[in-house]
């Protein structure tokens, strides 16, 4: 009898059923809160640090799938808000209950509510300076002729795409004219000026100077340009002959940071500058080694420059260079 109960018994645990944690999310929401996951206390991930530019209106993450450009803004943001609710928010610390070992009743410190012993509140503000990438840069279109654009169906998909692509440029325009009183004349003078500024401090090598006229993203760009070029040459003469020999804007873009108000956000406009310079390398020595500073040399830049239209001392930097 008790060999057959241990046998039941035995069938009766085979058959019962195999309770496994659950798998783990694979979807491309739950990979994202944990990349956002904070590692320590005063540790975060910032949104864009993980993200990448993929060469046209999305931005490609490490996880696989294209995001919106709205949708790199709220990561950015999260991440920030994240870190400012661990650094601003937390319960007080019980004090210890009953008199101390000397029999003294024990003073129990006054805190205000959601504020830990010893701390007090501290007030984080996020401030986007740039959204650290150049949206939809600027490349030429290839030509097509009148006969494809009118009768074939490539060339009528290549016609909504430049009308689309006009409009793009149109709304943005308005919409810097609207909150800033932009105008064309005024903006042109203002960005050779910055063009001029810019390469005079880059050929002076002054790298604290450029940082105020260029973002961050560009500074390192061009700080890191110059180390390799003062490997090479000891310094580098360059002259700009004014005026300019043609300014025309190729690309306006907005990009906003919340759909829900569209004052938050940033305008780049891409510019063509046609110019003439003068441009003269030496070594140690002093010998030149490149260029000749008696010729004028015919020059073709596109550069871009962004403004923030919700910052109150917002003014134009120059955020990328395009070679084609």
């Amino acid at each position: 009898m008790s060999l057959a109960r241990l046998g039941q018994s035995l069938v009766r645990r085979l058959h019962r059923p195999l309770h496994l944690p659950p798998p783990p999310p694979t979807d491309h929401h739950a990979a994202v809160s944990r990349s956002l996951a904070t590692s320590h206390e005063n540790t975060f991930v910032r949104g864009f640090a993980s993200l990448t530019y993929s060469g046209g209106s999305t931005i490609a993450g490490k996880f696989g799938g294209p995001s919106s450009v709205h949708a790199v803004q709220v990561l950015e943001l999260v991440a920030h808000l994240n870190h400012a609710r661990l650094m601003s928010s937390g319960s007080a610390a019980p004090a210890p209950a009953g008199p101390a070992s000397s029999g003294a009743p024990v003073t129990r410190p006054t805190v205000s509510k959601g504020v830990p012993v010893g701390a007090r509140k501290v007030g984080m503000k996020v401030v986007m300076m740039s959204p650290g990438f150049v949206y939809e840069p600027y490349s030429p279109r290839e030509p097509i002729s009148i006969w494809k654009r009118l009768f074939t169906r490539s060339g009528w998909r290549r016609t909504k795409e430049d009308i689309i692509l006009e409009m793009k440029n149109a709304y943005s325009v308005q919409q810097l004219r609207k909150k800033t009183g932009y105008s064309k004349k005024q903006f042109y003078n203002e960005a050779f000026k910055i063009y001029k500024e810019v390469n005079m401090l880059f050929a002076r090598g002054d790298i604290s100077s450029l940082r105020k006229a260029v973002t961050d993203n560009l500074h390192s760009a061009m700080k890191n340009e110059i180390k390799r070029r003062q490997a090479k040459w000891k310094s580098v003469y360059w002259e700009l002959v004014e005026p300019a020999v043609n300014i025309r804007t190729l690309r306006a873009r907005m990009i906003g940071l919340d759909k829900k108000d569209l004052d938050k956000a940033f305008i780049q406009l891409t510019l063509e500058f046609v110019t003439k310079q003068k441009y003269e390398a030496y070594n140690s020595k002093g010998q030149v080694v490149s260029g000749d500073k008696s010729k004028e040399v015919l020059v073709k830049e596109i550069w871009v420059f962004e403004r923030s239209l919700f910052h109150p001392d917002a003014y134009w930097r120059v955020c990328g260079q395009i070679k084609l």
